[in-house]
């Protein structure tokens, strides 16, 4: 259950999006996440990117190159009140893992619950001023492009691959050719475009304005592999020497015959119950990880003021700038938070982080048979939090 509608048109099914759209073309909703509107301004953003532990670029166009291209500078955080001074006329300010300050931005989230939690990488938000932009430029990832405040141009291109040529000695990656526009549209806030991988795209702040980014991202297959050899370092039956089928052969060659023979074990180990379960465990801490360090709260509840709030009409929800998610493996429910493997949960404590992790929110009704003091640990732990009533 989730208090806050889905961001699609009336029109399209979740079913039909993920079918007809997802990675596949864009898709632009008109007043998609209205819950947007108003809930930041430019300062709010501009304070923000000076915090100490913000993650945060300013990028800026500055001086002209011999060839008559714009030349980009890059600032990363920490940023401090004197790298805003005498900015050029066009400007961008990034911050990433919106999530994290405010959880009432995060629980937007659940406007894009079609879409599987795991996947979501964190909400970014970028300021610019009229005629500031970020360049040409594709993602990697699917995004949902919400405006939040004032308004922005956006034109979508080609999609890219490998062979597309960046713009040369840029701090960023940028190119020229967008292609064919595909889309050319003014987003007000409230509105949301959906952008898949690779696909060109272009926007200019038509007037002070802050665009958020969703975005969405799936592991590559390093982070795989770096973690099924980390998990696998555990099995001590992975390190019994293999047997191998043996033929005569020149004492300097390693053959073809066995490099296959080792694949095959290798596989065989994959594709068994123990590679199963390695495999499952590997991906499971991959995709719960966090992209960013967690910040601790400086004020902590105590055990009795949790259930006092709960009383009062208070509800635990998930934090998204955590990661809590579950697998089913046979009969049992194995949960994962921020990358860790949570073991020695009793049934009643997972099939409430099932719940949290699902979106809902929970009373203090929902916690029957739950250790209070077990709760504190997640909120303390930043899994979950406190949501107050208006």
């Amino acid at each position: 259950m989730t208090s806050i509608p889905l961001c699609l048109p009336d029109y399209i099914t979740p079913e039909q999006f993920l079918t007809e759209y997802w990675q596949k073309k864009p898709l632009l909703i008109k007043r998609g996440l209205p819950q947007l509107i108003g809930m930041f301004e430019p300062d709010d953003m501009l304070g923000l990117a000076l915090e100490e532990d913000a993650t945060a670029r300013l990028l800026t166009q500055d001086t002209v190159k011999q060839d008559g291209q714009p030349q980009w500078q890059l600032k990363k955080s920490p940023l401090t009140e004197a790298d805003f001074d005498n900015l050029p006329e066009q400007w961008t300010v990034l911050v990433q893992n919106l999530e994290q300050w405010s959880p009432e931005l995060g629980q937007l989230w659940q406007a894009f619950d079609f879409i599987p939690q795991w996947q979501r990488d964190d909400i970014m938000v970028s300021y610019a001023p009229k005629g500031g932009s970020v360049g040409k430029h594709y993602d990697d990832y699917d995004v949902f492009l919400a405006q939040g405040f004032g308004s922005r141009r956006w034109q979508l291109g080609k999609f890219c691959d490998e062979q597309t040529e960046f713009v040369a000695d840029e701090p960023i990656r940028l190119f020229d050719d967008m292609g064919e526009i595909i889309f050319d549209e003014i987003l007000e806030a409230g509105d949301v475009l959906y952008v898949p991988p690779k696909l060109a795209h272009f926007g200019v702040a038509q007037d002070d304005c802050l665009t958020f980014s969703f975005g969405c991202r799936r592991p590559n297959l390093m982070q795989i592999i770096d973690s099924l050899a980390d998990i696998a370092t555990n099995d001590s039956d992975l390190f019994v020497p293999m047997l191998l089928p043996q033929a005569l052969q020149a004492s300097g060659e390693l053959k073809a015959d066995s490099i296959d023979a080792i694949k095959a074990q290798l596989l065989q180990m994959l594709q068994s119950e123990r590679g199963d379960t390695i495999i499952r465990q590997a991906v499971s801490e991959v995709v719960s990880k966090r992209q960013y360090d967690v910040l601790v709260p400086e004020d902590t509840l105590t055990t009795d003021e949790m259930i006092a709030a709960l009383a009062t009409g208070a509800s635990l929800q998930a934090d998204y700038s955590n990661r809590l998610l579950y697998t089913e493996v046979g009969n049992d429910i194995v949960v994962y938070a921020n990358g860790q493997r949570l073991d020695d949960l009793h049934a009643n404590s997972i099939a409430l982080l099932v719940c949290l992790s699902n979106g809902e929110h929970l009373t203090l009704d929902d916690m029957e048979g739950i250790d209070p003091d077990e709760v504190m640990e997640w909120l303390e732990n930043g899994w979950i939090w406190l949501n107050y009533p208006e």
